[in-house]
């Protein structure tokens, strides 16, 4: 590779120190970041014929922007939610290197500035009812060594309502192993950690399987592990789910109805239940580590859409004549620069 344009000197400097040291912003934001300029590069490549090292803020004008951006979308698969976390990966870098050197990227900046967010559909939240959680935390067969890790598994993240990344960060050394059940440190976002509690049983069922996996005594083993890594990994947990899920439907035929159930689903499934078990939503704001009692404020309306489908079914159950009245009126219907490399 020759010698590097500004744009890529630029890069360089924003990737491995700005975001870093100057902005303090998390690995998992880095990592994001990275994937968006790997995509921007790899199209610059692929569709245009330039190498990185030839890249520059004037090649980088609203049309190409916008075809890159329909690209990552249209060609690449990504959601409207990824692709508007990666205009707002490129959008933080033009704000930086226009501040760097104004008379080079000012275009560039005017150009991404033009590039609007897109509107995506709203995401539909789903939760566990607590039948459907009580089948879940059966199913692992913990007289095996992965079943047993499956079964631990399923019961904290119920417990904890802790994010998929949270659970992968745990180590020993953030359980507390001197108090009735167990008290957790965990890692969120941003660096962020809080210190919550979780019921005895759980806390129980933690720390014996601590002991069963002989690492009690090392702080900094990673409580859940993969069959090759000492360090469970998102992708692994999103695999357990997908390995059980399917499992329950084809069990339980009546139950698990929604289309979709991520490792995400189990911390609504957690704030929805405490907040039908009438926690103050304060309480799990704090619990869950939210930034904004805003975003907790989600569940409020996660619960009573769950208090409606009780409902309705309530309402077919008993009332079987309205039901048919109301439904007979309805009508009938190349290159990659080192420091973008993501270990």
């Amino acid at each position: 590779m020759s010698e590097p344009s500004m744009f890529l000197k630029l890069l360089d400097d924003f990737i491995t120190s700005y975001l870093p040291c100057s902005v303090g912003a998390s690995p998992n934001t880095i990592i994001s970041y990275k994937y968006a300029f790997r995509l921007l590069i790899e199209f610059m490549y692929s569709i245009k014929g330039i190498p990185a090292d030839k890249i520059t803020f004037d090649l980088l004008g609203y049309d190409t922007l916008l075809e890159f951006f329909n690209w990552i979308e249209k060609v690449r698969g990504c959601s409207v939610s990824t692709k508007n976390q990666r205009l707002s990966a490129i959008l933080s870098f033009s704000a930086y290197a226009q501040n760097r050197d104004l008379s080079a990227a000012s275009v560039f900046r005017t150009s991404v500035l033009k590039i609007p967010m897109k509107k995506g559909q709203k995401k539909q939240r789903t939760v566990f009812t607590t039948q459907e959680i009580s089948i879940l935390l059966r199913l692992p067969d913990d007289r095996k060594k992965i079943g047993l890790r499956n079964k631990v598994l399923f019961s904290f993240m119920y417990a904890s309502g802790a994010r998929a990344q949270e659970v992968c960060n745990l180590t020993v050394g953030d359980v507390d192993t001197h108090t009735k059940g167990a008290k957790l440190k965990l890692k969120g976002k941003g660096g962020k950690s809080r210190r919550i509690g979780i019921p005895d049983t759980c806390g129980e069922m933690l720390l014996k399987y601590i002991v069963h996996r002989g690492i009690g005594d090392k702080p900094d083993r990673h409580v859940f592990s993969s069959q090759t890594h000492e360090q469970m990994t998102i992708s692994c947990i999103e695999g357990i789910f997908d390995k059980y899920v399917p499992q329950a439907k084809d069990e339980y035929p009546d139950l698990f109805k929604e289309t979709s159930y991520t490792p995400h689903s189990m911390r609504h499934t957690t704030a929805s239940h405490m907040l039908e078990a009438g926690v103050p939503i304060v309480v799990i704001k704090n619990f869950l580590g939210h930034k904004s009692l805003q975003t907790t404020q989600i569940y409020a309306e996660l619960s009573q859409n769950t208090i409606d489908k009780h409902l309705k079914d309530w309402n077919e159950k008993w009332f079987p004549y309205d039901s048919r009245e109301s439904n007979a009126n309805e009508p009938n219907g190349k290159t990659i620069p080192n420091f973008l490399s993501i270990k």
